[in-house]
């Protein structure tokens, strides 16, 4: 864990304890700081990554990593039953203060609380990237999933064009810190954020984690030119 005289930042090898504490300190002011962040464009991307889990009335759906649940919270607008689990407790307790009736449940990606085929649906948005093991992490969503059953993945990714990709990574490491410190109650955690975008796979190194995590009709599709990606697989 790196401390700075503003916060903690999680270093790379991404250990859950440090994960947990930085995003506990982020809790307060997390879902203000990511439309500041992303220009307004995440209220979008929740709206995507529903359209792609295609969730049912009636269906229940799991929404991991769900933080403060705003994404839970969409989810429910189906009319299926979604429950939001997280590791950061903090995130947890500023998500039922503002939510107090969306399912929120503390739990680690690796280890979910639930029993084997308890969902239809799964999804996991900007998260999957914080785990130590996301590999792991696909597996034991299946696990909870029923055969047949749907995994969709929201993440930052690689932008198709090599220009807007050169602007896009200059945004990350420089303006990205920047603009956090105006709104963010831990803005250092934010670097971590840059770092931890420019080291995860592109698309198709996703798709092959996913893939070979016993997920099958692995395909994705290309939001904001690639700055984020979303990748839906079938449960076998």
């Amino acid at each position: 864990m790196t401390r700075t005289p503003s916060g903690r930042r999680a270093s790379l090898d991404k250990q859950p304890h440090e994960v947990a504490a930085m995003f506990d300190e982020v809790a307060s002011r997390y879902d203000l700081t990511n439309t500041v962040i992303s220009f307004g464009q995440d209220r979008r991307w929740r709206r995507s990554t529903m359209a792609a889990l295609e969730p049912n009335p009636g269906d229940r759906v799991l929404d991991v990593g769900a933080g403060t649940g705003v994404s839970t919270a969409e989810l429910a607008t189906s009319g299926a039953y979604a429950v939001g689990v997280d590791l950061s407790i903090g995130m947890l307790r500023a998500g039922r203060r503002v939510r107090p009736d969306v399912p929120l449940l503390a739990g680690d990606a690796l280890r979910l609380p639930f029993p084997d085929e308890s969902f239809d649906a799964v999804t996991i948005s900007f998260a999957l990237r914080n785990v130590v093991d996301p590999v792991a992490a696909l597996r034991e969503m299946a696990r909870v999933t029923r055969p047949g059953g749907r995994l969709v993945v929201c993440e930052f990714s690689t932008p198709t064009n090599p220009l807007f990709r050169t602007v896009y990574l200059s945004y990350l490491m420089r303006s990205l810190p920047a603009v956090a410190r105006m709104v963010a109650s831990n803005p250092d955690a934010y670097v971590y954020l840059a770092e931890s975008i420019r080291a995860w796979p592109d698309q198709a190194g996703l798709a092959a984690r996913i893939a070979s995590a016993g997920w099958e009709r692995v395909a994705w599709r290309n939001l904001t030119g690639g700055v984020v990606a979303l990748h839906r697989a079938i449960r076998s």
